[in-house]
């Protein structure tokens, strides 16, 4: 997927005038940070796991991390990510532009309850080099997503 399939699926919910593209690297939260111009918490990332053989998003605030065990209390497996290739060929982005939006069919896609605690927050849109500025109630109706807890508190 990229930029542009993002691009028209946020489109159907009058949100793809809100992707920002980079002449820099967004692809870790630090550097989309600084594409930005926000502080690390308020990017969304995206991390992808296998569940059991069902390929699973969820997207925490910057600064959180997955606390294995409430994973695996949701899951009822260990939190297993996907490689590099596992997550362009089961998720539809590669690994720098992973986001919830324009995904392959039967991706979950899960929203962590860190994010709910900022007004606006910046998933990927889709490349390496690009962002969407979204409320979390704009991320939860676009995704699709399912909130849950299951971040480390920091």
């Amino acid at each position: 997927m990229s930029v542009e399939a993002v691009r028209t699926y946020l489109a159907d919910f009058g949100l793809d005038d809100r992707i920002l593209e980079f002449d820099v690297s967004s692809a870790t939260v630090e550097l989309a940070a600084v594409a930005v111009g926000c502080e690390p918490a308020h990017i969304a990332k995206t991390l992808s796991f296998d569940a059991d053989g069902t390929a699973v998003l969820i997207v925490t605030a910057g600064d959180r991390k997955i606390d294995n065990p409430k994973f695996k209390a949701r899951f009822h497996t260990k939190a297993k990510m996907l490689s590099f290739d596992e997550a362009l060929t089961r998720i539809g982005h590669a690994v720098g532009g992973v986001c919830p939006f324009a995904v392959c069919e039967g991706v979950e896609i899960y929203l962590d309850e860190s994010l709910k605690r900022f007004d606006i927050i910046y998933p990927a849109a889709g490349s390496a080099s690009s962002a969407v500025k979204l409320t979390p109630q704009e991320l939860e109706t676009a995704s699709g997503g399912t909130w849950i807890d299951v971040c480390k508190e920091m």
